[in-house]
Formats: structure tokens, C-alpha cells, sequence
């Protein structure tokens, strides 16, 4: 700039200081990368990947709008997440405001909801059993039900006249049942069998669900069986009794142990979200001290869910990956 005769100065006039021609120097190098690409023949970006823009013809080409393109559909997705992030930011700048201001606020609870209080330790650790038996005995239910009627809503097994209505209602039934949520379904049944058989209506809820999820995912499984072997082995004279066991039971076998296992680990979690509106177990004890601020209780509560969780969902995954 001495060169050129010139100084860098402040709007006002005042001297520059060196962190204000530091970023200036900055400013205008990273303004000027993208014109500098292009002076480049080839330009920066095309020697740097080795690629370069050729015209395309469109003879024989039936013209796409512009919006149906993958770039068009980019950029509407972009305006539209910008847009709604710029209303939500609008419309919740107060909130967004106390969520930094007043964070200082919560420390009081955070450090309550990290220390374990060890008096409640024995209790909650019944509840989290009776948690983990509701869910056993949901999913042992589910499945005794759901095996049956699976193959009844497996569409290469339920054909012709009688077979494609049965494969059609149970479809939809299982449809409409699992559409509803398992605490939907716990309110239903708390109101149903009253609120003093809590656990029992929390079965009933994961049950519900349970069966219409696993009737539908038995049912695909059994649809996409290998035909070939059961033409192999009705070939030999044998009956149906004996096709399905040596045809269709081990191809779904080992798919429906993991189909109960990954649904068993639902419904852990499920038990613990079904307690918390009265479906008994330990999510009814965490409601109970969230309801009452005793955050110290509550948090001790949510720790074992955590470490219920991590463990079932580790057991879970390394049983379905020695059954794969």
C-alpha cells in the first residue's frame, strides 16, 4: 500500500491497528479465490479434479423442468429448510434468547439430576425388573400369536378365493394396530382394567403392538422364501405338513428369532415410555419424581434406564448378529 501511495484507515480516519489489516488481508485474499479459479485456462477447479464441462445433446431428450432435476430439488429443499428456519428463528427468538441467557439457571438441576440418590437404589431396581418382565412377557405372547398369523397374512400362501380376503383383513387389522401407539394403547387399557392393575395394562398395551409389528414382519419374511425349494421338496410326495417343515421353517427361522429379538428391545424401551402414563414398572416411578421436582430421585431412576437400555440393546445386537 506504501507503493500505491495509500494507508488502510477506519471509517472514522483514525490509524489502522494490526489485527484490523490482518483480517482486511485475509478478507480480500478469500474473496478473491473464487475469481482467481477461474482465471486459470484450464481454471483452478478443473485442473485440481481433472474434470471438465462438455455440451450434452439433447436430441432424442425429453426436457425436464428445471425443478425436477436433482439440482432443482436441491434448491427447493434448500429455500424451503431456509425459510422455515428462518420463520422458527422469527417466531422463537424469545425462546432462543432465554435458552442462552438463562442457562446458568440449570445448573442447579443438572448437578441434582447427576447424583444418584442410593436410598431409592433397591426400589427402583424392582420396578426395573417388573419393567423387564412386562416386556418379556408382551414379546413371549406377541410371538405365540403372531406365528400363527403370519402365515395367514403372507400373500404367496393365502390365495384364491378364501385365502386373498383372510390376507387382506389381517393386513389391514395389523395395519390399524400398530398405526397406535403402545401408549395410546396403555391409556386405552389403564381405563379399561383401572389404574390398579397398572402393570397388566402395560402388557396388554406392548402386546397389542407387539403382535400386529411381528405379524408383519413374519409375513414378509415369509413372502420372500425361496419357491424353488419348496417345489424341490413338494416334487418328492410330500404333504404340506412336511413342506412347511423342510421347505419353510429353516428359511425363517433364524429371520424370526431376530425379528423377536429386535422386537423384545423395543419393548424394553417401549415398558419404560408406557410407565411413565401409568402403565406400572419403572417408567411410573420416573413420572413420580418428575411430577414432584426430586430431581436427585428422578435422575438415579433415569441412569438405571440407561444402563437397561445399553445392556439389552448390546445383548440384543450380538444375538442377531450370531443368528445372521
Amino acid at each position: 500500500f506504501k507503493v500505491a501511495r495509500k494507508e488502510l484507515r477506519t471509517r472514522d480516519g483514525s490509524p489502522s491497528t494490526f489485527s484490523q489489516r490482518l483480517r482486511y488481508f485475509l478478507g480480500w485474499h478469500l474473496a478473491a479465490v473464487p475469481l482467481w479459479g477461474f482465471l486459470f485456462d484450464p481454471p483452478l477447479h478443473e485442473r485440481i479434479s481433472g474434470l471438465h464441462p462438455e455440451p450434452v445433446s439433447m436430441e432424442g431428450r425429453v426436457p425436464v423442468p428445471w425443478w425436477r432435476t436433482s439440482s432443482g430439488l436441491f434448491v427447493v429443499a434448500f429455500l424451503v429448510v431456509g425459510l422455515a428456519a428462518a420463520v422458527s428463528v422469527t417466531v422463537n427468538r424469545e425462546s432462543l434468547t432465554r435458552l442462552f441467557t438463562q442457562a446458568g439457571r440449570t445448573v442447579k438441576f443438572w448437578k441434582a439430576l447427576f447424583s444418584p440418590d442410593e436410598s431409592i437404589l433397591l426400589p427402583s431396581i424392582r420396578d426395573l425388573l417388573v419393567t423387564i418382565f412386562m416386556a418379556v412377557v408382551a414379546t413371549a405372547l406377541a410371538v405365540v400369536v403372531a406365528v400363527p398369523l403370519s402365515f395367514l397374512a403372507a400373500r404367496n400362501l393365502m390365495r384364491g378365493p378364501i385365502g386373498r380376503p383372510i390376507y387382506t383383513l389381517l393386513r389391514g387389522i395389523a395395519s390399524i394396530m400398530r398405526s397406535i401407539e403402545p401408549v395410546i394403547w396403555a391409556i386405552i387399557f389403564l381405563v379399561w382394567v383401572t389404574a390398579r392393575r397398572a402393570p397388566f395394562a402395560g402388557v396388554l398395551a406392548l402386546l397389542v403392538h407387539s403382535i400386529a409389528d411381528l405379524t408383519k414382519l413374519y409375513a414378509e419374511r415369509l413372502e420372500s422364501i425361496d419357491p424353488g425349494l419348496v417345489e424341490a421338496i413338494t416334487a418328492t410326495g410330500a404333504n404340506r405338513l412336511q413342506v412347511l417343515r423342510y421347505a419353510v421353517v429353516p428359511q425363517i427361522i433364524n429371520p424370526y428369532i431376530s425379528f423377536t429379538l429386535y422386537r423384545w428391545d423395543i419393548n424394553i424401551r417401549m415398558a419404560t415410555v408406557v410407565g411413565v402414563v401409568g402403565g406400572g414398572g419403572i417408567g411410573q416411578r420416573l413420572y413420580f419424581y418428575l411430577k414432584n421436582l426430586a430431581w436427585q430421585q428422578a435422575g438415579t431412576v433415569m441412569i438405571l434406564i440407561v444402563i437397561l437400555v445399553w445392556a439389552i440393546d448390546y445383548l440384543s445386537a450380538r444375538l442377531r448378529a450370531k443368528l445372521a
